[in-house]
């Protein structure tokens, strides 16, 4: 058996629990990315500064339900996070583990391609079974290869548009108001987006400005100043967008 399931991902259910509740409304104005057209949808939840939260991604489910594809370690405080918000919606929201995340580097065999950049693979969501087997590690190092960040340990408490999220299609400027969404699009308008985070080989890396560190891989998620970024650390995706605002 080919090794798939994300085993560090877990899937958090929204689901409308009375007639006429809107799932992906309520979602439309916590998360950064538009949650009411197509799915699946990269997104995150941030503070009211814009800093990042929770990243994760956005699925469709059945009956007007919503599917979040999120760290596991991190998927209850999510809940909690959301049901915050909730107020007295009728909204369930709950961590699903009969569901699991599974990827592949492979495009084209029917599930859907990451909705951060093609080159990541595809994935899909299924029922858990006790024949899954783990692909963190290939995954890991396939994403940290093509130079993407991802999870509370590499993106936390950097600033939204820092994380590459117009880049890597996590950000919509043109659905309406969420959570942090005025100093995002305050930077995005200004075009103030001064650092960013960047995959580095390790031994290159600036501890002060290192947010990870892959000693098996040789590699670390640095959060550098434009100007200290090497062009030859920036994968082709990122690498139009490195230049020095004037």
């Amino acid at each position: 058996m080919t090794a798939t399931r994300l085993f560090d991902r877990a899937v958090v259910r929204l689901s409308p629990i009375e007639d006429g509740e809107d799932v992906a409304g309520f979602l439309q104005g916590l998360l950064t990315n538009d949650t009411a057209g197509p799915l699946p949808v990269y997104a995150a939840l941030l503070s009211a500064q814009g800093k990042t939260l929770f990243d994760l991604i956005v699925w469709p489910g059945g009956e007007g339900e919503i599917l979040l594809d999120c760290e596991a370690p991190h998927a209850e405080e999510l809940v909690k996070r959301l049901s915050l918000y909730r107020l007295r919606r009728k909204i369930d929201i709950r961590v699903d583990d009969t569901v699991g995340v599974h990827w592949r580097k492979q495009i084209g065999d029917g599930a859907a391609p990451d909705p951060r950049l093609a080159d990541l693979g595809e994935r899909w969501l299924a029922p858990v079974s006790g024949e899954d087997m783990a692909a963190d590690a290939e995954w890991r190092a396939h994403r940290l290869a093509l130079g993407v960040p991802e999870g509370r340990a590499e993106l936390g408490d950097v600033l939204w548009l820092e994380t590459n999220a117009v880049e890597l299609h996590g950000v919509s400027f043109s659905k309406g108001c969420y959570v942090g969404q005025e100093n995002t699009a305050r930077m995005n308008w200004r075009q103030k987006v001064n650092r960013r985070l960047v995959i580095v080989p390790l031994d290159k890396s600036e501890e002060k400005r290192r947010k990870a560190a892959y000693p098996a891989l040789g590699l670390a998620v640095d959060h550098l100043r434009l100007e200290a970024i090497d062009p030859a650390w920036a994968p082709g995706w990122l690498a139009g967008s490195l230049s020095p605002v004037e």
